[in-house]
């Protein structure tokens, strides 16, 4: 009877916490006010009706669906405001509330001034609402995590100077293309086309890691790490100087 209690436990446990903490729980209990999304294409996260979001990308919808021809059947969310990610330039120092950036650091060449930005455009109090893929469940899987050391060598030189090898790693680990001249070709179609790879990829411990060194850099703390299937949720809030 006792194992039989003890599983029973364990499910209304598991069930419980799926309900309670999970992508869009911890969006209506952190996210209020007004705020922007970026690179939410066809998956923007659901908040609470009486949250406001503008949504943020480097294109409009119709160059996004070039770029992107695998989401021709998906329906992408209007882009409200087309800027750099990384860069967040048209949006104003301590503006918003909030900042919801979804499986997009990743996909930064300079991971650190992204985030820089992202706490430049935030008030005092406002959240990073921050989800990251663990590469351990995708297909990144066989590569190389990326350590702290690189990314603070991509904040203070350019960061374009790793950005081939960063496509080459991309063609032969993830692609799978091992002949030399096919993966030459395709590097450069990639790099010509502006695809955005996953520059960077970490599991939970190096992500922790970054955030712990951005907050020495900038004051913020880690109110939420929850890991959600194959990637891990930050609510980090931005503290006062």
């Amino acid at each position: 009877m006792p194992l039989n209690e003890n599983h029973l436990f364990h499910q209304i446990y598991m069930i419980a916490r799926k309900l309670l903490y999970n992508r869009y729980s911890l969006a209506f209990l952190y996210l209020r006010g007004k705020g922007i999304e970026i690179g939410a294409l066809h998956n923007p996260l659901m908040v609470s009706p009486w949250t406001k979001v503008r949504y943020v990308d480097r294109m409009t919808v119709a160059e996004l669906r070039l770029q992107y021809p695998e989401l021709n059947e998906k329906k992408l969310k209007p882009v409200d405001v087309v800027a750099n990610g990384e860069l967040l330039e048209s949006i104003a120092d301590a503006s918003q509330d909030f900042v919801i950036a979804n499986h997009f650091l990743e996909h930064c060449q300079n991971p650190l001034l992204a985030l820089e930005n992202m706490f430049r455009v935030l008030r005092v109090d406002g959240v990073l609402y921050l989800a990251l893929p663990d590469k351990r469940y995708t297909f990144d899987r066989v590569r190389p995590v990326t350590t702290l050391e690189h990314l603070r060598r991509d904040y203070s030189e350019a960061p374009e100077c790793s950005r081939r090898e960063h496509f080459q790693e991309w063609v032969r680990l993830v692609n799978g293309i091992t002949d030399p001249e096919m993966m030459h070709r395709q590097v450069e179609q990639l790099l010509e086309m502006e695809y955005s790879i996953h520059y960077h990829v970490w599991t939970q411990q190096e992500m922790l890691e970054l955030l712990q060194y951005l907050a020495k850099q900038i004051p913020s703390e880690i109110e939420v790490m929850l890991r959600n299937k194959g990637e891990v949720i930050f609510i980090i809030r931005k503290a006062g100087a």
